[in-house]
């Protein structure tokens, strides 16, 4: 979202909470809740959905929102994983005179949309802040927790973005912890389980203690849009070193896909999401699903790319070798077999190999291309392919014992 920014923060220690109930020991839970209360783990594997902010900003209504969730079942989409339908910003109306928010003319029924999305099948997504204002200047969530959190509640909310924003112009660095915990008590003390995904660009380390504070999600970057490939590829990319952060119920996000939106071309696109894949990423398409090509769909329903996404092991994945802009990434996967990526960002096709001792296999290896699902045979020592410019190859790798 478009906003205040903060970039001048002081670093400050890492702090980690460890909570203790029935004699479980719960770090980083994708939801703890209150001293006493029942415990439901949430976010297991990265969610999947759709958010309207890069193709409707702020002329977002009900009916598109309607048309994009009836299309992300009819399209298949929903088949392959996608299940949360995410307002972001500027559904904001005013507050009443005992200070609880109502939705503007273009969602004159809030209640009604989450029953629809429901209807579907579907979960239902929503956005604010801890500021006085959003970043498109709607009213924010600030000294209304408890308010908007029953709200939400009411609404029937699965999914929770709260971003910075403003949160800057009445909270410091060192605060920013609390002001993040604070909506997470809220909502606990609703009863309704929401994923929570924390939008505060990566600022104070996020993911030293996102889930401290109850975050399921953790933006780690600034916003994605609006600069093609060279933006794609800087924020995936930098995810490089923060695999241990992430795990089940509590991800690093780069932002929205940018799959579909005429910013990157084919080979962009596929680097996208290979490498939103092997990053354990969140996949939240950013789309007009309502008026999508055959390219974009298949792209972002590939069954066994996805697949790595959402293996259970909750696994992030990390760059074992790099040469220049020529990288090989690996994620282990639930079974023992590995995802492998191999990144060409350079501006010519060029051949790369990804050598088994790099990715922890000995000697030989069953190899199959995950995105056109097809067995490549036994290799020895390694993995070649051609690799387009911006382009990406992706494989599963078993080794042969």
């Amino acid at each position: 979202m478009p906003g205040t920014r903060t970039s001048d923060v002081k670093s400050f220690t890492t702090l980690w909470l460890t909570l203790l109930s029935a004699g479980l020991v719960i770090a980083g839970a994708a939801w703890a809740v209150a001293s006493g209360g029942p415990q439901t783990q949430l976010a297991l594997t990265p969610p999947m959905g759709w958010n309207d902010w890069y193709q409707y900003e702020c002329k977002v209504d009900e009916k598109a929102v309607k048309a994009n969730a009836a299309a992300l079942v009819s399209s298949g989409m929903k088949a392959a994983g996608y299940r949360y339908v995410s307002i972001d910003d500027c559904w904001q109306g005013q507050r009443d005179a005992n200070g609880f928010i109502h939705s503007n003319s273009r969602f004159p029924d809030m209640k009604g949309l989450g029953d629809y999305i429901h209807g579907l099948g579907l979960q239902f997504g929503i956005y604010s802040s801890p500021g006085p204002k959003t970043c498109a200047g709607y009213e924010g969530s600030y000294t209304h927790e408890q308010q908007d959190a029953e709200t939400y509640a009411r609404w029937g909310v699965d999914f929770l973005k709260y971003d910075w924003c403003s949160a800057s112009q009445v909270y410091s660095p060192d605060q920013m912890q609390a002001a993040y915990r604070k909506m997470y008590e809220a909502i606990l003390k609703t009863g309704r389980p929401m994923v929570y995904s924390l939008c505060q660009y990566g600022l104070e380390a996020v993911w030293r203690w996102g889930a401290s504070v109850g975050g399921n999600v953790w933006r780690t970057t600034d916003d994605i849009g609006g600069d093609g490939y060279a933006r794609v590829s800087m924020f995936g990319f930098q995810q490089n070193g923060l695999e241990k952060f992430a795990g089940p119920g509590h991800w690093n996000d780069p932002d929205i896909l940018q799959i579909g939106l005429g910013q990157l071309n084919f080979d962009e696109e596929k680097t996208q999401m290979t490498l939103w894949c092997i990053l354990a990423a969140p996949l939240l398409a950013g789309n007009d699903l309502t008026h999508m090509g055959q390219q974009t769909l298949s792209l972002l329903t590939s069954a066994e790319v996805i697949a790595v996404d959402q293996d259970p092991k909750g696994v992030q994945g990390q760059r074992v070798w790099q040469e220049g802009p020529f990288e090989v990434w690996v994620k282990p996967l639930a079974g023992g077999s590995k995802a492998v990526a191999l990144f060409n960002r350079s501006l010519s096709a060029l051949t790369i190999t990804a050598r088994f001792g790099d990715i922890g296999v000995h000697d030989r290896a069953e190899v199959r291309d995950l995105w056109a699902r097809k067995d490549l045979g036994v290799f020895n020592d390694g993995f070649t392919a051609k690799v387009p410019p911006h382009g990406a190859a992706m494989v599963r790798v078993k080794e042969i014992r």
